[in-house]
């Protein structure tokens, strides 16, 4: 695998100049940084109360050694909400509420952030606060286009910052234990990756409205080019409209396809293409329900997304999964847990984790938090790895590795054609229309840089 010293020299290189737009302002970390003793609290401000958000939220209140002490979202609504579950989880005051993230970079109180924004803010948000002189946890996607992902992964550099995107797999003991099998040779060499998402989400349509008392709807936006508001976009539904989310391929195919690719033990792909569309409805989605991602590496290993995203029969049994085939047997994980079989197909070794039932299951489908297990043991990742100045499980070049694969397969499917990529930093080659979506444009003045 590529050193991540030259993977780094690449992406400065890419990414040029490095400063925040206009609109938002510029920091020094080492002006923000406050030294983290063993026995101090790192104080975490919490960004983005719904959904993820909001049972995030606990879990950071109830680890150790560490305080919420912001809580912020553009819905004055969640605030209030938020503050009560933090107080109750922590056994403590309430945090403040904040409904201008601007603020919170601003506040030298705040060690760390954590980020469960649209995926349009995700590095955007990422990047202010490496600049802030805060540490990052951002969810998946670390970012909405390939640009910013280069962004991100330069900033925590130039900054100096822990970067931890949200691939909770990274931090689970038996995941952990199941990859390390593989690369140890339990099924000889693995040549091949077949992941899987499935549900049996609706159809979605928008319509004209005023926005709502409770929505500061301008800076939602942030960094996107301003469009009207629409009535059934927010809190879910924007991931299906490609000016603010990024599709079913990186809503949830980032956690199989990381977990794929970092069994097979490969970097940055050569090749994608992608097949799809929205066939279940004839609705507003802008993004497939339906939808095969196909990715090349380099030493002849592949791997294969399937979604869909509007029928609920399930694959293997389960929601959700990743099958890994070697020439000696292979292996099957949807979560945790893991089976071994040899070349006919026959049972090995089957692998379960015990404990309590929050902690070894995986609800494939549930928005929140699949695994409160594995949310825990993430965040302690998150955590330890300030206190220790370490790399994180997740760190964010891994992230952003995982990520563009699938942004790179949505882009195949946009354009309607294979792509062929420079295997050193995943670049497409000799097809113009296609590297239009490599980045986007920005709202005047938002335009993240580092």
């Amino acid at each position: 695998m590529e050193k991540r010293r030259d993977f780094i020299k690449k992406v400065a290189i890419t990414t040029g100049g490095l400063a925040l737009g206009s609109r938002t302002f510029g920091f020094t970390a080492k002006s923000y940084n406050r030294i983290i003793g063993a026995n101090d609290r790192i104080h975490v401000a919490i960004i983005g109360l719904n959904g993820r958000g909001g049972s995030m939220c606990t879990t950071f209140a109830k680890s150790a050694n560490c305080l919420v002490n912001t809580v912020c979202d553009v819905d004055s609504r969640t605030i209030p909400i938020t503050q009560k579950k933090v107080a109750a989880a922590s056994k403590g005051e309430a945090p403040k509420g904040e409904g201008d993230v601007r603020k919170v970079m601003a506040d030298k109180d705040i060690d760390a952030i954590y980020i469960a924004t649209p995926d349009h803010w995700h590095a955007p948000m990422a990047i202010m606060g490496c600049q802030a002189g805060k540490h990052v946890y951002v969810e998946k996607p670390l970012s909405h286009n390939p640009h910013e992902g280069e962004m991100a992964v330069a900033a925590a550099r130039k900054y100096k910052r822990v970067v931890q995107m949200g691939a909770q797999r990274r931090s689970a003991p038996l995941a952990i234990q199941a990859v390390n099998e593989l690369h140890s040779g339990v099924i000889g060499r693995v040549y091949f990756a077949k992941a899987w998402y499935t549900n049996k989400r609706s159809a979605n349509f928008y319509k004209p409205a005023a926005v709502p008392s409770w929505l500061d709807y301008e800076l939602w936006q942030g960094p996107a080019p301003r469009k009207p508001y629409l009535d059934g976009l927010i809190h879910y539904n924007w991931h299906w409209k490609w000016h603010y989310g990024t599709g079913e391929a990186l809503n949830n195919g980032t956690h199989e396809v990381d977990l794929a690719r970092w069994g097979l033990g490969v970097d940055l792909p050569t090749r994608v293409s992608s097949i799809g569309g929205r066939y279940q409805f004839q609705d507003e989605w802008e993004t497939p329900d339906t939808q095969i991602v196909t990715l090349e590496y380099p030493g002849r290993v592949s791997l294969m997304w399937e979604n869909r995203s509007s029928n609920g029969r399930k694959i293997e049994g389960a929601d959700r999964g990743v099958i890994f085939y070697g020439d000696n047997g292979s292996m099957d994980t949807d979560g945790e847990d893991y089976i071994i079989y040899d070349l006919a197909g026959k049972v090995v070794k089957t692998i379960k984790k015990g404990g309590p039932v929050e902690d070894a299951s995986i609800q494939g489908r549930n928005t929140a938090s699949p695994s409160l297990g594995m949310d825990a043991q993430h965040v302690a990742n998150f955590l330890e790895s300030i206190r220790d100045n370490k790399a994180p499980n997740c760190d964010v070049e891994l992230g952003y590795k995982s990520v563009v694969a699938m942004q790179l397969g949505n882009i195949s499917w946009r354009v309607g054609r294979d792509l062929h990529l420079d295997p050193k930093n995943a670049h497409i080659i000799n097809d113009p229309e296609a590297q239009k979506l490599w980045s986007r444009t920005y709202e005047p003045g938002w335009a993240p840089k580092v």
